[in-house]
């Protein structure tokens, strides 16, 4: 588990959030579908540079200044962890035998994702692929666990079709909360980032007002 923090993790977050073309083709779709609106607009690069301070953390001292330097390395330990990870497997089931451990869990969490997306940009994926045992061993566990033979997502459920006259108005409803919650936490961002700001202006007082004042004071001494 730590060869893997340590060796593959840190790729797996470049590829995903660093990589330009996997960035803005993969990763920022998935999150920009599936957030609410106007979550989609802002979370998705927020998140991105969640993850690029997390990489300078994970490199740590052994960062070198040059950006291409760093992926070579990078990859270059990766994919030499995928290597060590293929020949302790060697064509057991589970890298324990015949049953599942949490290692399993941990080492499926990492090649699956990797093994089953469409990259523009796959440089470790390819060699993962190359790789047929960890390959094989994949698509064994998806097999098992995920009955639906490795989808992308399980099958849908089926659920009685109710009348669209009796779920247009609560659809509707719906659509107009989320604009309105949407419209309202855009004025509060910009309020509370001080983009916008609200002054109270004072009214000025006219001669006739002034003089009034003036006279009322002058009875109340």
């Amino acid at each position: 588990m730590s060869l893997l923090e340590e060796k593959l993790l840190p790729v797996l977050i470049h590829t995903f959030w660093i990589d330009t073309k996997n960035y803005v083709e993969v990763t920022r779709k998935w999150y920009a579908e599936a957030m609410p609106f106007p979550l989609n607009f802002f979370l998705p690069g927020r998140m991105q540079r969640q993850h690029m301070e997390r990489l300078q953390l994970l490199c740590g001292e052994r960062r070198p200044e040059n950006e291409e330097e760093l992926e070579k390395e990078l990859y270059q330990e990766a994919r030499e962890c995928l290597t060590l990870l293929s020949q302790r497997l060697g064509s057991q089931k589970f890298f324990f035998g015949d049953a599942p451990a949490s290692l399993d869990a941990f080492v499926f969490s990492y090649l699956a994702l990797l093994l089953q997306v469409k990259l523009p940009s796959g440089k470790l994926q390819a060699h993962l692929r190359g790789l047929h045992n960890l390959c094989a061993y994949c698509t064994h566990i998806l097999s098992l666990y995920f009955p639906w033979d490795g989808a992308e997502v399980p099958p849908p459920r089926q659920t009685p079709a109710g009348p669209e006259t009796e779920e247009e108005p609560y659809r509707r409803r719906n659509q107009i909360l989320s604009v309105l919650a949407g419209l309202a936490a855009m004025v509060g961002y910009a309020l509370l980032s001080g983009i916008v700001s609200i002054q109270r202006a004072t009214p000025a007082r006219t001669p006739g007002t002034r003089a009034l004042t003036m006279a009322e004071e002058d009875e109340e001494e």
